[in-house]
């Protein structure tokens, strides 16, 4: 299968489902990870320029541990919008470009308004990517992508209904995350929060749920014609 991460920042899907990303990998699947926004925002000495140029860097660092090829549509932080025509199908490019069978994204109710817009842009575009006459110069996608919610931060919300064991692949998927050293650095030395012990701790707690000793959780999307019925998540 051709999976399909879509997350906003260039860190959120290594937080809310690398694990997962990197065991379809293991087992043989194409895997690409999207991010929508730069994250040229996210620092508080980095300008702009500079810092979507070093996390761009980091995201393609941390797919390639994962097993994973980068992709981005390069939003500005704090500019996405779900109703923006012009991200919608680049998205949907990306979606053709990919071949995608399953995609997995943010979650429709999160911690910020850039995480949902991306899932609804998700949604959107693996709805749109069959219609012949959208961005005609791909190839329509031949099927209605089944989706997948990731984990909110901290799973604040969220209740999964499935269930990834993760257990092989943690070490692997904090390494992907430490890839984004802008991020990871900077929390620890000036807001103390050590964020790779954070997302252990939140894949832990899944593991408790789910009677493994790491895990993360997923929700899928519920709207017709999703659903099949194999089992798609690893």
């Amino acid at each position: 299968m051709n999976i399909l991460g879509i997350g906003c920042h260039p860190d959120d899907l290594e937080v809310g489902c690398g694990g997962t990303l990197a065991k379809y990998a293991k087992q043989g699947h194409k895997v690409f990870m999207c991010h929508i926004a730069n994250g040229d925002l996210g620092h508080m000495v980095h300008m702009p320029p500079k810092l979507r140029a070093i996390r761009d860097k980091e995201a393609k660092k941390a797919a390639a541990v994962i097993g994973a090829e980068s992709l981005t549509i390069d939003v500005g932080d704090a500019m996405v919008e779900a109703g923006d025509k012009g991200y919608r199908d680049k998205l949907v490019e990306i979606v053709r470009y990919t071949k995608a069978d399953v995609v997995i994204t943010h979650n429709n109710e999160d911690y910020m308004r850039d995480h949902e817009q991306s899932s609804r842009l998700a949604v959107d575009a693996s709805f749109c990517c069959t219609l012949p006459h959208l961005v005609p110069e791909r190839q329509r996608h031949p099927m209605f992508v089944p989706v997948f919610y990731m984990d909110t931060l901290a799973g604040i919300g969220f209740i999964p209904t499935e269930y990834v064991d993760i257990t092989d692949e943690i070490e692997q998927k904090l390494e992907a995350l430490a890839c984004h050293e802008s991020q990871v650095k900077w929390m620890l030395e000036h807001d103390h929060i050590d964020f790779l012990d954070f997302v252990r701790t939140c894949n832990k707690y899944r593991g408790l749920q789910s009677n493994c000793l790491y895990a993360e959780g997923f929700r899928q999307y519920a709207g017709w014609p999703r659903f099949v019925t194999k089992r798609l998540l690893p």
